[in-house]
């Protein structure tokens, strides 16, 4: 995979916990550094350990389905990205009224399981895994830690931009691997 790709697939990962961030920020009346900084290191070390778990899972079933990988990371990354925009039509997925810190895991795992679903894309893919999580990781960490920045100062507003272009993004790689793979389009 191309790091265009990884990047894209990164930031768009990164946008269920960008929304949440934002919620968080609106939550706290003065912008709080150990906030975002909380938000960020729990975003990010669990956008990251997901995809690895992932790898490891799919890596064990990859004599089995070779022939019909590229399929698998399509029809995920389609189901996901699909998820991610009919999630920011709804609104109804994420209590925004909630600020204690102690949900944090909880939070960072919720927002996360999709990029479990990545990684077990990754495993039938030609992904460098630990380039993979550690991109992932850190995407996720800037953009949790200025979603608190922006939530503080700006509101909600931008939350549903953000969680609609993470979707189409998924579903853009998704469709993007499976033409690679058809050799209909070579990138």
């Amino acid at each position: 995979m191309d790091l265009l790709s990884l990047i894209c697939i990164s930031i768009a990962l990164s946008m269920d916990a960008f929304s949440v961030s934002i919620c968080k920020g609106l939550a706290t009346r003065k912008f709080s550094l150990r906030t975002a900084l909380s938000c960020g290191l729990w975003f990010g070390f669990f956008q990251a350990i997901m995809p690895l778990i992932g790898y490891f899972f799919g890596v064990q079933f990859e004599h089995f389905i070779n022939s019909i990988d590229h399929w698998i990371a399509f029809v995920l990354l389609l189901l996901l990205g699909s998820k991610m925009i009919r999630e920011a039509f709804s609104g109804d997925y994420k209590d925004e009224k909630e600020s204690d810190m102690k949900t944090m895991p909880l939070l960072a795992v919720a927002t996360s399981i999709d990029a479990l679903a990545v990684g077990v894309s990754f495993a039938f893919l030609k992904v460098n895994i630990w380039k993979s999580v550690l991109l992932i990781g850190i995407t996720t960490f800037v953009f949790s830690f200025a979603g608190v920045r922006i939530g503080n100062i700006f509101g909600v507003k931008y939350s549903k931009i953000a969680e609609i272009t993470g979707g189409v993004i998924l579903v853009l790689i998704g469709t993007k691997i499976l033409l690679e793979h058809l050799e209909i389009i070579s990138f």
